[in-house]
């Protein structure tokens, strides 16, 4: 028996070098087009690279040099994007990162990439400014960007080398959490992100009178491809620092967006507003695509956001070290069930067991994919690079997933697998029936060590003013499920932890179940 490999044809063929070109084609063609919106700028295509030429410029007399790391705390605002494309012009690697985090996490990111400098959108964010005071960093403006604060030059950093091949040149570093909580840096190169943005634009026919609603960050890499392919093919981007359901109603009514991409809580808190505002429906607008990645699918939240907007809500599978697209549903080819998709053209998939051999198709097995947008490896940290890619270039996702045929299904977490009474059992599954109950907003099942064997505990979240009780939603599973996949507990929660783009933190649901040692 053979892995299960799903292979489409693609090319990086034809792809610019670095990100920042990817605006030069439009800027000769179509000058006077919109490339950025928000709440208070609008810059032209032509206006969008004398900016970035100039906060270039300014950068370099600010002391940042090719193959340096420099730091963008900021939330979704033109300032960083112009910021981002600079750093491209000048091969420095940007770090963008969520003004949202901690002093301690950003202290971390700063001292484990060496950044020359960081740069604080003081007058975007709240957040950004209060970092800014706390790194004593002077406002000033850099370019034609004003009110950015920035940090004293790190003249102990070494620049990293500059590689004249988009394919190995490192454009973005970020950092991800991961399942144990602490961060690694993920180094994409330049090929990286255009391969992967280029795949996702055609997947979704994305041409120049497109208006995408960028909503999900740009410290994460979803927000930076969604950047990255908009204005690929010459199309317009609408960033919100913010997300605001009530916006998001005035932006479909008048601001013409074409596509949006969120998490399951986007749409969840979309329909939240339209019921508790009164509205008898939300109009779509020319809103033509909307799309849902980053977190499990809930079918019955998917149904009625299909109901309200009339459109097919297409879920996608991606991960930060493979830039991040992986699969997707086609608009063509809409789905009713929690698929992820086709392979995106290009990319290489196959599935093993846990011991390495090779699955049938409609087995689950481990997730491993191999091409053009497979990151360069995490930075300062080659064990672990060596540990997820192997010598043949397959990245290993830690997830599992089966094929039906050619469409993918998530399954779950490697690490997040409960074996029960010698049983495997995919968290995935239980989280899909318990969200079927009227009154759960969210959840997520985590395994608990007890001796000799392993527990199911799930935690829910209600929505407000829920009476449900953990009994109930016992009552409700318990038909639904086999014995050994029943939960042992359910606890209900005001919140579940998650991320600035609603991704659970199901580790930390785990350590909090975790019996003291």
């Amino acid at each position: 028996m053979v892995a299960l490999t799903q292979t489409v044809v693609g090319s990086v063929e034809g792809l610019p070098n670095r990100i920042h070109e990817v605006i030069d084609r439009h800027v000769a063609a179509t000058p006077d087009h919109p490339a950025l919106i928000d709440d208070t700028i609008r810059l032209t295509y032509r206006e969008l690279d004398r900016t970035v030429g100039g906060v270039a410029e300014a950068l370099r007399g600010l002391g940042i040099r090719a193959g340096d790391r420099m730091m963008i705390v900021s939330e979704n605002s033109i300032p960083l994007a112009c910021l981002l494309l600079a750093a491209s012009r000048l091969d420095a690697w940007a770090i963008v990162v969520n003004p949202r985090l901690s002093p301690r996490e950003i202290d971390q990111i700063r001292e484990h990439s060496g950044t020359r400098r960081v740069f604080l959108t003081a007058e975007v964010s709240q957040e950004a400014a209060a970092h800014a005071t706390r790194y004593q960093a002077s406002v000033q403006d850099v370019g034609a960007l004003r009110g950015i604060a920035v940090t004293n030059v790190n003249v102990a950093t070494v620049a990293e080398p500059v590689e004249a091949d988009g394919a190995k040149q490192v454009a973005v570093l970020i950092y991800t959490s991961g399942t144990t909580g602490t961060p690694k840096g993920v180094m994409l190169t330049h090929r990286n992100l255009l391969f992967s943005a280029r795949g996702t634009a055609a997947f979704r026919n994305m041409a120049a009178d497109d208006v995408q609603y960028c909503v999900l960050p740009i410290s994460h890499i979803v927000g930076i491809s969604l950047l990255t392919m908009t204005l690929m093919v010459g199309a317009t981007v609408r960033l919100v620092a913010k997300y605001d359901p009530a916006a998001l109603v005035k932006a479909m009514a008048e601001e013409g967006i074409t596509i949006l991409n969120g998490v399951p809580a986007t749409y969840q808190r979309l329909l939240e507003y339209r019921r508790n505002a009164g509205l008898p429906k939300l109009e779509r607008g020319k809103l033509r695509v909307i799309s849902v990645a980053g977190a499990p699918l809930d079918l019955e939240l998917k149904s009625r956001v299909e109901q309200e907007l009339g459109l097919p809500l297409l879920n996608g599978y991606g991960i930060t070290e493979c830039s991040p697209g992986i699969s997707g549903v086609r608009p063509d080819a809409p789905r009713t069930d929690p698929a992820v998709g086709t392979i995106l053209p290009g990319l290489e998939a196959k599935l093993v067991s846990l011991d390495g051999k090779p699955v049938a198709n409609g087995e689950v097995g481990e997730l491993h994919v191999r091409g053009p947008n497979v990151m360069r490896g995490y930075y300062r940290a080659p064990d672990l690079t060596a540990k997820a890619i192997d010598p043949d270039g397959w990245f290993n996702t830690g997830d599992l997933a089966r094929f039906d045929n050619d469409i993918l299904y998530i399954v779950g977490r490697t690490k997040e697998m409960i074996i029960r009474s010698g049983f495997n059992v995919y968290p995935a599954e239980i989280e899909a029936v318990l969200s079927t109950h009227n009154a759960v907003v969210q959840c997520a099942v985590v395994g608990r060590q007890v001796e000799g064997n392993e527990e199911v505990v799930a935690f829910v979240q209600l929505i407000k003013g829920a009476t449900t009780t953990a009994e109930d939603l016992m009552a409700h599973v318990a038909p639904q499920l086999t014995s050994y996949k029943r939960p042992s507990e359910i606890i209900v929660m005001d919140a579940l932890p998650a991320t600035s783009t609603g991704k659970l933190l199901k580790h930390k649901l785990a350590e909090s179940v975790r019996s003291p040692s």
